[in-house]
């Protein structure tokens, strides 16, 4: 990245002020503003999360905000109630009260002395999601919105359930939720009250993954904030952004189907981070893309961008399967529409052992009961985009291939682009009432490696609605259509496409409680792709320039950061453990002194013979010191499962200055629901 010293405008930084709230109560806040903003008023642009502007995302808020106020911008960063140190309790993710916040912070800064009345709000993740949720409340001086890396429906696409199927990321983000919703606010800005506000935090404190855990249908605690539900309530401009590899790209392509406001998609090699840092690369001017965008909408200039293409994606090359790549070689291409009427599907038909162009309908039954570690050649169902700090991507396909049905196509006479979702659609039986289906796609190269391109998840008792899902019927022939993640990848002449079919995906997916057999219809069974033929305009595709941000705020590092991932099996017991442990180092903020300290631990453990012996444990730790502070806060989760419930246990130890001063454990078993 390229630092920028030097902005078009000085500007002045107000490390926190409290903006009132209608009840009384205030959320804190940080400014960047131009230094003649009284004088000549500009527009906000507001990122609203709970993530601790004080500390934890003190760095990375710098690089942004201070870049976006020295264009022009008042840039503020708001933490949510309950969070940092802001008033109040957080009790869950995107509740109304969150919501309806935003939207009168939105109402404050329009009314402020150096705002022009406009405001824009962006965000990744978090910030993504309830940018999309304020939007949908229509405060007035809202005119548009960068949503990045993010949903518009919280059952179909986040990290709780996968196709009505349990992801361990339900445990993995939930009790880094849990943990950090158990910090305290920092006393140098709440002053010595700081005790007394952490308390009433640690006394409501309670496991949201239980309540997570409580809601296996897309009921409506799920509905609430998936602004699916309604697209039309958006009458802002929204622009979209998601990374192939994050785990919510499929939301890009929804909304470009069902939003009916001015609206735009990019798409990027990227995993969940931003697209001027995230990996793998190449990273973008994210933050002149962003200025491109609110100086059209929120300062009336004519940019261009709204004349480019609707979408515009990274068209990923092949590459050896890796468990990181720095860069994906590849293109960016447009597409006028989505769906785009350039895009057709290409059929096959699955026979034996062949994925093949041409079918009779009919066809021997092959059926797969899979090991239940097959997945775990699968990376990380959300990789973050470390790099090469942290190994999270899939690696070669063939450890995961033996334990499922695989389906080749013969070596490619030309190229194959394809751009959106493949789709299987399949004719198929169960010897149980509960199973899960996988299917991937991948690129089988001329070496015999094998790199997965994308993959899709079905609990089969959701084949007809996540709302109102059935138990199978043994033995029952059933129809089923599964769509697999949106995906842009070119296969090369001479690579063949492999489509492989398995009833687990661990440690991605904690395992169906019934070990099922699968029974498949080939012949009757076929598998789509989406081709998308190489036009001349694609050279005109205009790309972006090199991402850009302010000086971060200077820190000096203590340990440095390291991930690790390690896959043992004991031949003795059979159990296979995954370890993955993220430390995210040891640093001090120079602007405050406040040392920062995160270190996340999970394990997750299962036999190859039996979904019920899986077990799964998430630690995380958070610390913050200085001279005159010292806190901590330990947390730990473990789930289990039998056939009839889940049990999760949940321990929660905070430490004041080395002195245990709470702990807490909780106990819940609940019931499973088709699950």
């Amino acid at each position: 990245m390229r630092v920028v010293e030097k902005l078009p405008h000085s500007i002045r930084v107000v490390e926190n002020i409290f903006i009132p709230l209608k009840d009384g109560s205030r959320v804190a806040a940080k400014l960047w503003i131009p230094e003649d903003a009284e004088k000549n008023p500009v527009p906000a642009v507001m990122e609203y999360v709970p993530y601790r502007k004080r500390d934890f995302t003190a760095r990375r808020d710098q690089q942004t905000h201070a870049y976006l106020a020295g264009h022009g911008y008042a840039a503020i960063r708001v933490d949510c109630r309950g969070g940092g140190d802001s008033d109040g309790i957080m009790h869950d993710e995107y509740l109304k009260q969150e919501l309806e916040d935003g939207a009168e912070v939105i109402g404050w800064l329009a009314g402020q002395s150096w705002c022009s009345g406009k405001v824009g709000m962006f965000g990744g993740s978090w910030g993504g999601f309830n940018s999309l949720q304020v939007a949908a409340l229509r405060p007035p001086a809202l005119k548009a919105i960068v949503t990045v890396v993010s949903t518009d429906d919280r059952y179909a696409d986040d990290m709780h359930y996968m196709g009505g199927a349990v992801l361990n990321d339900i445990l993995s983000w939930g009790q880094q939720f849990f943990a950090q919703r158990a910090r305290p606010p920092d006393p140098a800005i709440v002053g010595e009250r700081w005790r007394e506000l952490w308390q009433q935090r640690l006394a409501a404190v309670e496991p949201q993954i239980a309540t997570w855990f409580s809601h296996q249908r897309r009921d409506a605690f799920w509905k609430h904030g998936s602004v699916c539900e309604d697209y039309a309530a958006i009458q802002c401009a929204v622009y979209a952004i998601g990374g192939w590899v994050d785990g919510y790209s499929n939301a890009v392509f929804r909304m470009l189907k069902g939003l009916v406001c001015p609206k735009k998609a990019l798409l990027g090699p990227w995993g969940h981070g931003r697209p001027h840092f995230a990996y793998p690369g190449p990273t973008i001017g994210y933050l002149q893309e962003q200025l491109r965008w609110w100086d059209h909408w929120l300062k009336g200039r004519d940019t261009g961008i709204m004349k480019e293409p609707m979408v515009k994606a990274w068209m990923q090359e092949t590459v050896p399967p890796k468990s990181f790549y720095d860069v994906r070689p590849g293109r960016w291409v447009g597409e006028p529409s989505w769906p785009s009427p350039n895009i057709k599907d290409r059929a096959y038909t699955l026979t034996p052992g062949v994925l093949a162009e041409t079918g009779s309908g009919t066809g021997p039954v092959l059926s797969i009961r899979s090991p239940e570690t097959v997945g775990v050649a699968g990376g990380e169902w959300c990789p973050f985009g470390l790099g090469g700090v942290g190994p999270e991507l899939p690696l070669d396909q063939r450890m995961d291939d033996g334990g499922s049905l695989v389906f080749d196509s013969a070596p490619l006479g030309e190229k194959l682009e394809i751009l959106g979702a493949p789709v299987a659609e399949l004719t198929l039986a169960s010897d149980k009432p509960r199973a899960n289906l996988i299917v991937r796609l991948s690129d089988v190269r001329p070496d015999g490696t094998v790199l997965r391109v994308t993959y899709g998840v079905l609990n089969l008792t959701h084949r007809e609605s996540h709302e109102f899902p059935t138990a199978l019927e043994p033995g029952k022939s059933y129809k089923v259509r599964l769509p697999l993640n949106e995906v842009g990848h070119v296969f090369p002449a001479g690579h063949r496409l492999r489509v492989a079919i398995s009833t687990a995906y661990w440690p991605i997916l904690f395992p169906s409680p019934d070990a099922a057999t699968l029974s498949i219809a080939t012949g009757a069974s076929r598998f789509l792709v989406p081709r998308r033929p190489s036009r001349p305009e694609d050279a005109t595709v205009l790309g972006f320039g090199e991402a850009e941000g302010a000086p971060l705020l200077p820190a000096e590092t203590l340990r440095p950061a390291e991930v690790v991932r390690k896959l043992t099996r004991d031949v003795g017991s059979g159990v296979v453990e995954y370890a993955i442990r993220r430390d995210d180092g040891r640093f001090k903020l120079a602007h405050s002194g406040t040392i920062l300290e995160t270190v996340k631990a999970n394990i997750y453990r299962v036999r190859d013979d039996d979904p019920l012996s899986a077990e799964s444990t998430v630690t995380v730790s958070y610390r913050m010191e200085r001279e005159d502070w010292n806190v901590e806060v330990r947390s730990a989760v473990t789930l289990t499962g039998d056939a009839s419930h889940f049990r999760l246990v949940t321990d929660l130890d905070v430490f004041d200055g080395g002195q245990r001063v709470h702990s807490r454990t909780w106990d819940h078993r609940i019931e499973r629901d088709l699950v």
